[in-house]
């Protein structure tokens, strides 16, 4: 009995569907593992380079926050600025050749070039280019520019799933979740925020606040795998270490919204002169493996004067964190890192722009903290916190990715009794920044992605009945209908006074038993001899109909159309088929359904009212 009980349990887990199951689970473990190893190697590259860069040749030894640590011993090399000015300029025209002669669309940003491959090129992405953005981004870091980890790590995670997906011929769909699923492990492994990476990878690709819901379940695992790979080699804990900041005073509240708006007007800011700056290497006549290195020179200008904007700079947040860095480095440092990381990255540099916005905000919001600690110091009195919240709210306002930004500072500081302030400032940095973006290829939502190119359509469309629009069926009472035993000459009279194309065909009873169109006729009207008076309709109808009824929907409507080629389909009784109702036109179809979009637009642009 218990043996037939588990039989008839097995019988019901469909083996092709736990089959099918295990072999996406096993893509995105080896997304995830891939991902995570690339998040090792690329970490040791950064450590190798600032050892050897910045410290060996220039005796700058950036602080790192709490979660990491030197993994070579410091050298005792003077600091010397004149080998700084200059470092940025050499890593740039290193890593200006590596890109432009190998592969230049691992240039700039790489979030912003998986994203272009998610909704345009169906998640393809060159095997080279995650190798190239690797090392191009490691020497651009390393050598003093300005950027993050997340742009060359995600391209590592997207690139391999993109990888895989084309090896098992996969098709585009299948290819673009693969290549979301090695964005999110690549972001989650080397922030430490598994579950932001995952939500990072289903709500950067838009720009309203909509999430790719097919990409976070396979985002989700592959970020746990390389979270863990990437945690057993350098151990576990956030990024970021904190005091264990509690919001407990709702008075705080109003501080946080004046920081809101500072770090909307910083992210504005921040994208004006990174897209400016963008803008101005693209018209400079210089070989574009050039652009780079006189990018970094410029780096190396503002770094002679205010070292701490060089490189990462997440030392510096982790010292704000804990109140240990003054108003006046706080405010350069967030300014200078905005101009350093837009004439790094902006000139063709390689490097990501998360990175930078944490330190940025954390900055801003250092400075708006202690401010508010001077003149409320019984209502503020950790500042420290809004350090926090301010790596949130100003990437939030920068990137339009609030849901994923808020987990991501959390699970990065450790923080998350801070998750009330932090909604507060990411909502309303969102709704003041919309129209702004660090991410130029993100679209609106799924309606404009080329990803999802007719699914809307054919979604509105199983929403809409023929019943729906029986006012636009040429109804049978001024339909040309003829009988079954009419002569073709008296038919030609009928023809020769209308412009109908489709003739359904009755019989005596009145049942609806065929229909043809005015191309079946061609034969009997051109005949050579004289068969019009032995011909009648019934012989040149065609019985093998596709109908429709009024409980169909239209985009069933529409593929039994497009099946046949044909642009009018016979309406008939749902329960009875033999009796003819009227011809529902192709051409009415869409058009009812372009008068239901637009209807469904102005409804959404009109203001509530109470």
């Amino acid at each position: 009995m218990i043996k037939n009980y588990y039989k008839k349990i097995i019988k019901q887990l469909n083996y092709p569907d736990i089959a099918v199951i295990g072999k996406w689970f096993l893509n995105f473990i080896l997304v995830g593992i891939i991902a995570g190893l690339g998040s090792i190697l690329f970490h040791y590259l950064c450590q190798i380079g600032v050892h050897y860069f910045l410290d060996f040749m220039a005796g700058y030894r950036p602080d790192t926050p709490a979660g990491e640590h030197h993994l070579i011993s410091p050298t005792n090399t003077p600091f010397n600025r004149w080998i700084l000015l200059v470092l940025p300029a050499l890593g740039g025209i290193i890593s200006g050749c590596l890109v432009y002669f190998f592969a230049p669309e691992a240039e700039g940003h790489g979030t912003d070039a998986a994203i272009d491959a998610y909704h345009k090129k169906g998640g393809f992405i060159r095997g080279r280019v995650p190798i190239i953005k690797t090392i191009a981004s490691a020497i651009t870091l390393t050598t003093g520019g300005s950027g993050g980890r997340e742009g060359p790590i995600a391209q590592i995670g997207a690139g391999f799933g993109s990888f895989l997906a084309t090896k098992l011929n996969l098709s585009d769909r299948e290819r673009r979740i693969l290549m979301a699923a090695g964005i999110g492990a690549g972001v989650g492994s080397i922030f430490r925020a598994p579950l932001a990476g995952a939500l990072f990878a289903a709500e950067v690709l838009y720009r309203d606040p909509e999430f790719e819901s097919e990409v976070i379940i396979p985002a989700g695992i592959s970020s746990v795998v390389a979270y863990c790979i990437f945690c057993l080699v350098f151990g576990w804990g956030s990024l970021f270490d904190s005091p264990g900041f509690k919001f407990s005073n709702p008075l705080e509240l109003g501080p946080y919204i004046v920081l809101a708006v500072i770090l909307v007007l910083t992210g504005i800011f921040y994208i004006k002169i990174f897209y400016g700056v963008t803008e101005l290497f693209k018209k400079l006549r210089v070989p574009n493996h050039i652009k780079p290195a006189i990018g970094g020179l410029v780096t190396g200008i503002i770094g002679f004067f205010l070292p701490y904007t060089l490189a990462f700079g997440y030392g510096y947040a982790q010292k704000a964190i804990f109140n240990e860095v003054s108003i006046l480095i706080l405010f350069t440092l967030a300014i200078g890192k905005i101009v350093t990381t837009s004439f790094s990255i902006g000139s063709g540099g390689s490097g990501g722009v998360f990175g930078p916005s944490v330190v940025i905000g954390g900055a801003m919001g250092g400075v708006v903290g202690k401010i508010f600690h001077y003149l409320l110091p019984s209502v503020i009195v950790n500042p420290g916190a809004f350090v926090i919240v301010g790596m949130a709210g100003f990437f939030t306002a920068v990137s339009n990715t609030p849901i994923s930004t808020i987990i991501f500072v959390s699970e990065m500081t450790n923080s998350y009794h801070l998750l009330l302030p932090s909604l507060l400032v990411c909502s309303i940095c969102y709704l003041l920044c919309q129209k702004w973006t660090i991410y130029k290829k993100q679209v609106k939502n799924r309606v404009e992605s080329p990803a999802h190119a007719g699914e809307f359509m054919m979604d509105i469309l199983q929403t809409i009945k023929v019943e729906d629009l029986m006012y636009l069926v040429k109804k049978k009472s001024i339909t040309k209908v003829v009988g079954e035993n009419m002569p073709f000459s008296k038919f030609k009279k009928i023809y020769s006074s209308t412009k109908q194309h489709y003739f359904p065909v009755i019989n005596k009873e009145d049942k609806f038993i065929g229909i043809f169109s005015s191309t079946d006729i061609r034969e009997v009207i051109f005949a050579t001899i004289h068969i019009a008076d032995l011909v009648v309709m019934g012989d040149i109808m065609t019985s093998n109909m596709i109908t429709t009824t009024p409980l169909e929907d239209l985009n069933t409507v529409l593929l039994k159309l497009t099946k046949k080629n044909i642009n009018a389909l016979p309406v008939v009784e749902h329960n009875n088929h033999d009796v003819f109702i009227g011809l529902l036109y192709r051409r009415d179809v869409i058009a009812h359904y372009n008068y239901h979009i637009q209807k469904m637009r102005k409804s959404l642009q009109q203001p509530a009212t109470s």
